[in-house]
């Protein structure tokens, strides 16, 4: 297939439309050709392209992470070492939210396991939830970030 218009291109990625365009509004994938009627389309080596951002969303990157490996990628004579760097932050991150979660289930089993079959006033998660002070450990914040 040498060209492909954005609707075949998402389909292919199994992206959204909307989020091609995001990507090459923020620079990650290149503007498109056009045709003469003004429309986009697009070659392998964009869909290829996409592929790797969406991998590399799924695994977490940040934007700018992905940005700095698309850099990398598309210089295949520089040396990886920014690439393991950026992996290496990227595992840092993901067992930290990891031990957050974990966290997070332990706090949760322990409300479960403590529920009451009585009124709302004498309900454990309810109290727990009124109080941090009673949790067992330190979950603080999000665990997970909602990212385009």
């Amino acid at each position: 297939m040498s060209s492909m218009p954005i609707g075949r291109l998402a389909k292919a990625a199994g992206v959204k439309v909307p989020t091609i365009r995001f990507y090459e509004q923020i620079g990650l994938l290149p503007e498109p050709e056009r045709t003469a009627n003004d429309r986009r389309i697009y070659r392998q080596r964009d869909e290829r392209r996409l592929a790797f951002i969406k991998h590399a969303r799924q695994l977490g990157f940040s934007i700018e992470a992905i940005r700095d490996l698309l850099a990398l990628a598309d210089r295949p004579d520089q040396p990886c070492d920014q690439a393991n760097r950026l992996a290496a932050e990227q595992l840092r991150e993901v067992e930290a939210k990891i031990r957050q979660l974990q966290a997070l289930q332990q706090e949760l089993r322990r409300m479960v396991e403590a529920s009451c079959h009585g009124r709302a006033s004498e309900c454990r998660v309810i109290e727990v939830l009124s109080d941090h002070s009673l949790c067992a450990s330190d979950h603080g914040g999000s665990p997970t970030e909602v990212q385009p």
